[in-house]
């Protein structure tokens, strides 16, 4: 969102973001912005998420009301505490040691060999956007739409990198409309000369955390 001198804002209905949005941002702009956020959220993080092979997070049950977490074998955490961690509201959800230690499925739910499972959570109202929003990146309708935003992305990083356009230099929207303006001409000076000159596409930017989960898939 951009805004004039006299305060007066431009808000886009859709907005494709350059990278993974935080859940809190997903949620504001829906809610205080009124804009729809196309973005690929990051995957669970837990060791069977990264290796396929196991319960990740979406397998269990949350129940929010009475503050309890079924596993997918049916049984029930032991305890809920909400905490903080790096400066944000989470909740800590482990499942009893006695419960896990003879539960068949162990090995497809922890690596622990002292205590059970245990889930860290997000507050209600994000736990839910990100589970909503993780479900429609699984649609036909979603990738449909997104496919705007990959189709675009070698030339986002380019722009960014050659440009700097990642942040303005300038004041004022008249200026910086400029700025962008030049910086667009200067890329497609920039490939009609390698169109002109052959020059080969560099190879597709992998990012630190696909190359990590292609590392532990091997």
């Amino acid at each position: 969102m951009s805004c004039s001198p006299v305060g007066v804002c431009y808000r886009p209905n859709t907005s494709w973001t350059p990278g993974y949005p935080s859940t809190t941002n997903l949620l504001a702009c829906r809610t205080e912005y009124q804009v729809s956020l196309i973005a690929p959220m990051r995957g669970d993080s837990c060791h069977p998420a990264r290796t396929h092979n196991g319960f990740t997070q979406a397998a269990f049950t949350i129940d929010f009301d009475h503050q309890q977490a079924t596993c997918p074998q049916g049984h029930h955490s032991g305890s809920w505490h909400p905490t903080r961690q790096n400066g944000h509201d989470a909740i800590v959800v482990r499942f009893p040691t006695s419960t896990c230690s003879i539960c068949p499925a162990r090995t497809a739910c922890t690596r622990s060999q002292r205590s059970g499972r245990q889930l860290t959570l997000q507050p209600r109202h994000l736990h839910d956007t990100l589970r909503q929003a993780r479900a429609e990146q699984q649609t036909p309708a979603w990738k449909h739409t997104y496919r705007a935003r990959a189709g675009i992305e070698a030339t986002i990083h380019q722009t960014t990198a050659v440009t700097g356009i990642h942040q303005a230099r300038y004041t004022g929207l008249s200026k910086v409309t400029l700025e962008h303006t030049f910086a667009a001409t200067a890329i497609n000076l920039i490939r009609l000369n390698a169109w002109w000159t052959n020059t080969p596409l560099q190879r597709t930017r992998t990012t630190h955390l696909n190359k990590l989960d292609l590392t532990l898939a091997a």
